[in-house]
């Protein structure tokens, strides 16, 4: 049995330590290294030594990142998502009703990894089914950048965009940092049918690494019309939808829909809704 302790980088001078007791796999692919491992929190996957998600808490982070998102959205019948190696973001997505699900990552060694390994989203079933293009989910290995720019010029359109990629950092070399900027929100964007919606993870709301969060937030008010702000209650991450039209209070909106949905056993509901749309003082100021 391979053990191994992880050392995750928080923020200035700070780190968290992660006891692995078992090493299930391991290895560098051609953009990060993957690590899925046990841990006190379950199976859990980690990138470039930060954990991406854990057994324990997977479910509260993905419903937070999709479930607003989901319900912002005037319908929900055709799905795009960047990232999110997991698979459990297309699920979720399938049982809001879309008919259509194109989850697009640029890693296809960790997302075989993931299903190979994780107790949670593609089974290597599901996952060889998604690639052919049967069924309502399908994969594809490209980068995210040039998958839109070849929807466009097909004239694909999308009720929901979500981006899920590793945080924002200061890294001149990580690729994923690109895929955050005001240009690919407008690239986003321009893929969106009537009441269409973006969603993003946008950083933690901490105030000792919430940068990126704050960095996010001012590009989602300059890109939309209507922001959301989601701050789960039971993780560590903060989430944002945006709409190109104006709603006046989009975070009555979705607590009133949510009752309605019927998205089954959930991780939140209407009074979550309406406690963690409000975005904390850093941002509001």
């Amino acid at each position: 049995m391979t053990r191994r302790v992880i050392v995750e980088p928080m923020g200035a001078g700070l780190t968290r330590n992660w006891d692995v007791e078992e090493v299930l796999f391991e290895g560098r692919t051609a953009f990060q290294n993957v690590l899925i491992g046990r841990t006190a929190q379950g199976i859990s996957l980690f990138c470039d030594d930060e954990r991406q998600s854990t057994e324990l808490s997977q479910l509260v982070y993905h419903e937070a990142l999709m479930i607003p998102s989901l319900l912002l959205a005037e319908r929900v019948e055709r799905v795009l998502i960047i990232g999110s190696s997991e698979g459990v973001a297309s699920e979720l997505a399938v049982t809001a009703g879309a008919e259509v699900v194109d989850h697009v990552d640029i890693d296809a060694e960790a997302v075989r990894a993931c299903a190979e390994h994780l107790p949670y989203g593609y089974t290597l079933d599901d996952l060889a089914r998604a690639e052919r293009g049967e069924g309502k989910v399908r994969v594809h290995y490209r980068d995210g950048w040039q998958f839109l720019a070849e929807a466009r010029e097909r004239g694909d359109s999308y009720d929901v965009v979500v981006i899920d990629l590793p945080d924002e950092n200061d890294d001149p070399e990580a690729q994923h940092n690109r895929l955050y900027g005001n240009d690919f929100l407008a690239r986003c964007a321009a893929l969106l049918t009537e009441g269409g919606v973006v969603g993003c993870q946008g950083g933690c709301p901490t105030m000792w690494r919430n940068q990126t969060l704050i960095s996010s937030w001012r590009r989602f008010t300059e890109s939309f019309g209507t922001a959301l702000y989601y701050g789960s209650d039971e993780h560590e991450w903060a989430f944002l939808s945006g709409r190109v039209d104006v709603l006046d209070d989009p975070g009555a909106f979705v607590a009133e829909k949510i009752g309605k949905a019927g998205f089954g056993e959930s991780t939140m509901d209407e009074d979550a809704l309406r406690a963690n749309t409000v975005p904390p003082i850093s941002l509001r100021r």
